[in-house]
Formats: structure tokens, sequence, C-alpha cells
């Protein structure tokens, strides 16, 4: 007779989630079996469980991850040379931890996106704040943010959360406005903040791709330094999955 006004002032107090399990628990006769403490620690228990989830949703709409890609959902299984130890290993985030970066580098389609977004959600999943950017559109909003006032509180952001994803470094060329932009957001993180960085270019290229030797000197200095590698191999995935379709269709009309 009480519990519906008891789920409304919860709902009041902001304990959504101790609201719903006690409705459950009403459709639920062997709930009554329980003792007071058995029954007040689920109902905690599931509080914690809603906020956990969504302090989640959260982090991960904050983030703006390209793709819902989680580390359980990696194929060790195609041929790329993807270290399983060592991703395995990055998983766990220790290297977040001492403010270390990682560099994932490989040809087109060998999935370089789906394992920094994978490593993103699972940062998230451990209450990391994290930020995903595509290099050359990053680039480009900085450049409209100093012309509008707003430069200063967009590296701000960036230098503020733990994992910065930068996608497609090198694919563009580099304006001489837009390397000094690099610098700034690397020298904002460096020794405080771990990056990942993908590419195409092998890291060897790198320092050519950014072009002015003094500014690559210091941005690879402070990003490639502490980093962990992961450098992928092979043909597309998506290329290769696409012929697995085609070749499947024309066994069927067969």
């Amino acid at each position: 007779m009480l519990s519906h006004p008891t789920a409304d002032r919860l709902r009041e107090l902001g304990l959504v989630g101790m609201a719903r399990a006690l409705e459950e628990m009403r459709r639920q006769p062997e709930a009554a079996d329980l003792g007071f403490e058995d029954r007040l620690a689920l109902l905690v228990d599931r509080e914690l469980l809603e906020r956990d989830s969504k302090r989640l949703h959260a982090r991960l709409r904050f983030a703006g991850l390209r793709l819902q890609a989680t580390p359980e959902d990696v194929d060790y299984r195609a041929a790329r040379g993807l270290d399983r130890a060592l991703f395995h290993k990055l998983t766990g985030g220790e290297w977040i931890e001492r403010h270390e970066n990682l560099l994932v580098t490989g040809p087109t389609g060998t999935g370089k996106t789906w394992l920094c977004c994978a490593l993103g959600h699972r940062a998230c999943r451990d209450n990391r704040s994290v930020l995903y950017h595509r290099v050359p559109r990053l680039l480009e909003n900085l450049g409209l943010a100093r012309g509008d006032g707003r430069y200063a509180r967009m590296l701000k952001s960036l230098a503020r959360v733990q994992v910065l994803i930068l996608d497609d470094w090198g694919i563009t060329p580099l304006t001489a406005e837009q390397r000094r932009d690099l610098l700034e957001i690397v020298d904002d993180r460096h020794g405080r903040a771990s990056t990942i960085v993908t590419s195409q270019l092998p890291v060897a290229h790198w320092h050519e791709h950014i072009g002015n030797p003094t500014i690559a000197d210091a941005v690879l200095d402070r990003l490639v330094h502490t980093a962990h590698r992961i450098e992928l191999k092979g043909e597309s995935l998506r290329k290769l999955r696409a012929a697995k379709a085609s070749g499947l269709d024309a066994a069927a009309v067969a």
C-alpha cells in the first residue's frame, strides 16, 4: 500500500534506480521472502548500476567515437599483424595512468579507427574522459575558432581530456597555421594526458609530412618518444569482407 508513494519519493530524490527496483520487487512474490537488509542491498546495488550506466552514456556521448567498437569485438583472426598480447595490455589502461601515447599505423581499411574507438570505449567504461577527432576536420575547426574567439577555449578542452584520439593523421597537407596548432595540442598534453594517433603514413614519414623541421622535431619529440605502437599490415578488411560477401551471394545464386 505504501509502495507507490515510496517509489514516487525515491524519484523525487533522484533515486530512479531504487524506484525501479522497488517496483520490480512488488511484481516478484519471492522478493517478500528476503530480509530487510537483503532487499535494501538490492535496491542500493540497482541504484549504483543505474548511475554507472548514465555516467557511461554521458562519457560516450561526449567522446563522439566514430564507431561503436569494443575490445571484446576485436577480430584477432584477420591477418593484419595485430599483437594480441599488446592490445590486451593496452585495454588495461596503465599506459593512460602514465600519460603515454599510442600510435596506430597501417594501410587503409586495416582497422585503425576500429581499434582506437575500441580502446576509447574501454577508457570510457573505466571512468576516463575521451574525445575523438579526425585531424583534418579538427584543424579546420581550430582555424574557424581562431577567427571567432573560441580558439583558446578549444585548446583548453583538448588539453583536459584524459584520452584524445586523433584519427587520420597525415591525410592532407598542413598549412603553417595548422603546424602550429598541432604543436599547441601536443605540447599542452605532453606528460599530462594520453593521445592516440592513427595514420596511413609510417611514423618514419611523419617528420616529412609536418614539413617545418623545427616544428616537426618539437611535435615528434613530445608525441613519439613516450608512445606504444601498433603497426598493421595487409589488405583492407572492408575489401576482404566485400569479396567474401560477393562470393557467398554468387554461390547462393548458383
